[in-house]
């Protein structure tokens, strides 16, 4: 036999699933198929990528598994896929095989009951019959090689039958089914699960009566509704022998109401510094030229409106004069420079007027379409701030929403990898995502960041909340720290966000000053709401 190539790899993580364990039938061959072939396999370890696991299994003898090379024990373990007798495994070993081996079976991928012991072989095929294994998990063990290299088998075959045979005992009927949240076109399901004597496959799911679907867990959130209707549900569940269960008690479930149009928006914040058009280097007369081009339905600020110190005055001779042409379709927030006049605030709210307060305080919220925005003040959650009011105001307001998509916005970030930091309130992020809020607009740092959707704990989750921060409309930018995997693009630049809305979705864009698109989201899909 020719040299063997030594690329060594590391030893595969085992992973376990639970089979159902009965007792041992007596052995015999009358009514034995091959169980193996095509299932999912594991190996202590491979001489390299060349020569897999499942190899093994795939009814092919001209490939092959093949272990690393001088090391005893070793073995090779195949998942059945349900539980069964194994009465015949078949071996097909290539020039390095096993002279001492032992094949063992287990019901839970765990522990496992030596079946066969074998020692002396000399290789080639080894058909062993007449085994009275039982369980879900088969492993051959490799304890002395016959050559000096590992062990390698063209092909692992068990053969056996499996406890479903003959099965007639359909499983018990699923209940305690519930809606566990609902948006304009979807509806989350689930229930407790059933029992079985040999073990549930899945769940049938029923829409009005018909079937629409099969889950393998206890949950399913069904997609592609017509906005405020109703749905009738119930479920039934299957086993392995294909035996099903009775039909559970319905339930009622009613979408959210929708919109009935898609509409666009823009957004940014950190916007007008004390400087006009007349200076080329004066970057709010440009970015809001970026929203004419835009042409949004309405205009969102998140905070840092006018600097230094916001003052009326300011806000008269700078923000006004560019920004302020969209005045009257602005929903702002307030930043920290808002906070530097004096009365702090005063010059914010002198400007906007009640647009700033619309339902007396600086946080507040409005509806569009089958969207709920949430507007904040995010100096109550920082250092010095008092939160406790707006935090009871913000958790009554999104409990009471009816709406299927919730978007908030305000000024300091919860994460962000630009100068400023994570500064934002770690409570007020957990509200988010408890509450399933699709998306959070933040400014302060400046420069644009897209997270991917993150979860309370700010970890990577597609079920998690999609965080941008907007803070380039015209305050300076700030330098950029390192780079983070929860970052799915960042960018040292001017712009204004345009959103694209829709009943049950939506999408970012990063324009650049000269309408340029420098970022572009994918479509996000809102979540079912608790």
């Amino acid at each position: 036999m020719s040299k063997r190539i030594r690329r060594w790899s590391a030893v595969l993580p085992l992973v376990l699933v639970a089979g159902v364990g009965v007792s041992a039938a007596t052995a015999g061959t009358t009514a034995d198929v091959l169980l193996s072939r095509g299932q999912p396999v594991l190996a202590s370890s491979l001489e390299d990528g060349t020569f897999p696991a499942e190899n093994a299994v795939d009814g092919n003898t001209t490939t092959r598994w093949a272990s690393m090379e001088g090391v005893d024990p070793q073995w090779l373990w195949v998942d059945l896929g349900q539980a069964a007798d194994v009465h015949r495994v078949k071996l097909n070993w290539e020039a390095a095989y096993a002279s001492s081996y032992r094949i063992e079976v287990s019901d839970d991928g765990t522990n496992f009951t030596t079946t066969k012991s074998l020692t002396g072989q000399n290789g080639g095929t080894d058909d062993i019959t007449g085994l009275s294994g039982h369980g879900r998990y088969v492993r051959v063990v490799g304890t002395q090689r016959g050559t000096a290299w590992g062990y390698s088998l063209f092909e692992l075959e068990v053969y056996g039958v499996t406890d479903s045979t003959g099965d007639t005992e359909a499983p018990t009927v699923p209940a305690g089914l519930t809606s566990t949240g609902v948006t304009s076109s979807s509806v989350a399901l689930s229930w407790s699960a059933s029992s079985d004597n040999i073990g549930v496959s899945g769940y049938d799911v029923l829409r009005n009566g018909v079937a629409v679907a099969t889950a393998t867990s206890t949950s399913y959130t069904d997609v592609g509704l017509t906005a405020d209707t109703s749905y009738s549900y119930s479920v039934r569940a299957r086993d392995l022998a294909g035996n099903v269960s009775g039909t559970s008690t319905a339930i009622t479930a009613r979408t959210s109401a929708g919109g009935t149009n898609q509409f666009v928006l823009a957004a940014a914040g950190d916007i007008a510094k004390q400087c006009t058009a007349s200076s080329s280097s004066c970057i709010h007369p440009k970015t809001a030229n970026v929203v004419d081009f835009i042409k949004p339905a309405n205009v969102i600020t998140m905070g840092d409106n006018q600097y230094d110190d916001a003052y009326l005055s300011d806000f008269q001779n700078y923000y006004a004069k560019t920004w302020g042409r969209f005045k009257s379709i602005t929903k702002p927030s307030a930043g920290n420079h808002e906070s530097y006049a004096e009365p702090a605030f005063s010059g914010y709210e002198g400007y906007f007027g009640a647009i700033a307060k619309p339902q007396g305080k600086r946080y507040y919220s409005w509806d569009k379409g089958n969207w709920h925005f949430v507007a904040l003040d995010s100096n109550d959650f920082v250092s010095g701030g008092s939160s406790s009011t707006q935090m009871a105001w913000l958790k009554a307001d999104l409990a009471a929403t009816n709406k299927g998509c919730i978007a908030t916005y305000y000024h300091h970030p919860r994460w962000s990898t630009g100068e400023r930091g994570s500064i934002g309130n770690a409570a007020l992020w957990k509200v988010m995502t408890d509450n399933k809020v699709d998306l959070v607009l933040n400014g302060h740092d400046h420069h644009y960041e897209r997270f991917y959707p993150l979860n309370g704990d700010g970890q990577r989750d597609p079920n998690g909340t999609v965080e941008i921060i907007g803070g380039m409309a015209g305050a300076s930018p700030y330098d950029l720290g390192p780079a983070e995997s929860i970052t799915a693009k960042r960018l040292s630049t001017y712009g204004v966000l345009k959103l694209n809305m829709t009943d049950n979705s939506f999408t970012s864009t990063l324009l650049g000053l000269n309408n340029e698109v420098l970022d572009s989201s994918p479509t996000y899909t809102c979540k079912a709401k608790p």
